[in-house]
């Protein structure tokens, strides 16, 4: 299933930036906050905006949350509106929720009201960095699962001038490409005749084992 509605609930570092990141990737994303500040600061940057109660089943359901596909829950710093949060979304049919978690405790509670994921932000951020620092073409690294992994790719100059097709990183490296980022553009779903050119980077999904091939073989 291909989502392509999102709505983000605590605009903190981490929710902005999800709401920013997934708006800039071309993607529809309501961003809610219960402080005007935070709202008034990402009005911008995503598709709406609202301020409003993230622990008021009313006013989450006024706003029409029922109709995302994905809910991401960015409260992390109060347990109780980050817990009311997920269940009012999950409760009004949100497909997939995502949740913040403080700590482990937090994490359990939150699967246990329904949560279809738990981010761990510190801890997730350590695997991005420790990946980043081991290979300088690796530029992000995020977890999707134990074995699903996206990674962001500087393209090797070998690269250069070549098609997707010619590249062919399915069959090579057992990973697909599912965006490439140009110097002033992304390019979601790249088709095989579209062309990798210099200051590429490629967004590529794949195995956790296959990613970490890959990573040893573009870093020797």
């Amino acid at each position: 299933m291909k989502y392509r509605q999102f709505v983000v609930i605590g605009l903190g570092n981490f929710g902005a930036s999800v709401a920013r990141t997934l708006f800039d990737l071309g993607y529809d994303v309501l961003a809610i906050d219960s402080e005007e500040e935070a709202v008034n600061e990402i009005a911008d940057y995503v598709t709406h905006a609202a301020q409003v109660n993230t622990s008021d089943e009313k006013s989450l359901r006024d706003l029409g949350i029922s109709n995302f596909d994905v809910a991401v829950i960015g409260i992390g710093s109060d347990i109780q509106a980050s817990i009311m949060a997920t269940i009012i979304v999950k409760d009004l049919g949100v497909k997939y929720v995502i949740a913040k978690a403080r700590d482990e405790l937090h994490g359990k509670v939150l699967y246990k009201v329904g949560a279809d994921r738990v981010i761990f932000a510190e801890r997730d951020m350590g695997i991005r960095v420790a990946h980043s620092i081991v290979s300088s073409n690796i530029l992000d690294y995020i977890e999707l699962s134990p074995d699903y992994n996206i990674a962001e790719i500087e393209c090797p100059k070998e690269w250069y001038g070549k098609t997707i097709k010619e590249i062919d990183m399915r069959a090579n490296y057992g990973i697909s490409v599912i965006a490439i980022k140009k110097e002033h553009n992304i390019n979601i779903a790249p088709r095989a005749d579209d062309m990798v050119e210099v200051k590429d980077v490629i967004i590529a999904i794949g195995g956790a084992d296959e990613l970490s091939k890959f990573e040893n073989l573009i870093s020797r």
